[in-house]
């Protein structure tokens, strides 16, 4: 008689056997690679023809104000950290002082703020992406169009610009934009944002294509109540590049503040 212990590893080594011969029932295949939006197998998938083209530079329509960059006011009812950073931003604006200008520090501007920048953007699009290229510090943004999803959030590189993808609504290119960086990121005069800080843009061309209109909507559980949404114009501007610029720690010391008569004190 077999005793029960000699059949249960019997039993054991024909299970491994099992699944030697069978690998692919011991390992699922791995998923494919997103492909780059430059690769050329990308670029050469059909899609359908986007309804409008933002390759050209553009500069803020500063006919509308100044300060255009601003998302507010109105403003929405802000909590926490953003509440108290928006007293004391009003109480340095009366004191004609400015608060918290990282920017005027060379940290980058981040989004979204870089897109009202008083500097141009050329902006190239293409079937997978559209990149931009500020005039500002060179600081670039990238929105991927070819239907790739968020990167997962323990896997993804927080940055100032964040992760932006977009896809098509008609005549409207709706943008996200997710895992932007905090450190030294504000918006409007020194407000911080939290790491659930996110955005979301509804971008057309009006006025035969020379007008860009940008409606965003800013979203931050952790900084304020509700949707905090605003609307940015830019005009095409055909006479001029983007040139190489930096922004280098011998000209920090003079560059105090973005709100200064001139780029560098002399």
């Amino acid at each position: 008689m077999i005793s029960r212990s000699r059949v249960g590893a019997v039993a054991l080594v024909l299970a491994f056997a099992a699944l030697a011969a069978e690998p692919a029932l011991a390992q699922a295949p791995a998923a494919p690679a997103q492909p780059g939006a430059l690769a050329p197998a990308n670029l050469k998938k059909p899609r359908a023809k986007a309804p409008f083209d933002l390759t050209g530079t553009w500069f803020v329509d500063l006919s509308r104000g100044f300060d255009t960059w601003r998302s507010g006011p109105p403003y929405p009812k802000f909590k926490g950290e953003a509440a108290q950073a928006f007293i004391e931003s009003e109480q340095a604006k009366k004191e004609g002082k400015d608060y918290r200008d990282w920017i005027g520090q060379c940290y980058p501007a981040g989004m979204p703020v870089i897109m009202t920048r008083v500097w141009p953007i050329a902006m190239i699009q293409l079937p997978t992406a559209i990149y931009m290229i500020s005039g500002f510090e060179n600081e670039i943004r990238i929105i991927y169009l070819d239907g790739r999803k968020f990167t997962p959030e323990d896997e993804v590189v927080r940055t100032y610009d964040g992760e932006s993808i977009g896809h098509w609504e008609g005549d409207t290119l709706v943008v996200e934009t997710r895992s932007m960086t905090v450190d030294k990121h504000v918006i409007d005069d020194g407000l911080p944002v939290s790491d659930q800080f996110r955005i979301i843009e509804r971008i057309r061309l009006t006025n035969k294509g020379e007008t860009l209109e940008d409606k965003w909507t800013l979203i931050d559980p952790k900084g304020w109540d509700g949707e905090w949404t605003s609307t940015h114009y830019w005009k095409r501007q055909d006479d001029t590049d983007i040139t190489e610029v930096q922004c280098l720690p011998d000209t920090n010391s003079r560059l105090p503040a973005t709100s200064s008569k001139g780029n560098i004190l002399k």
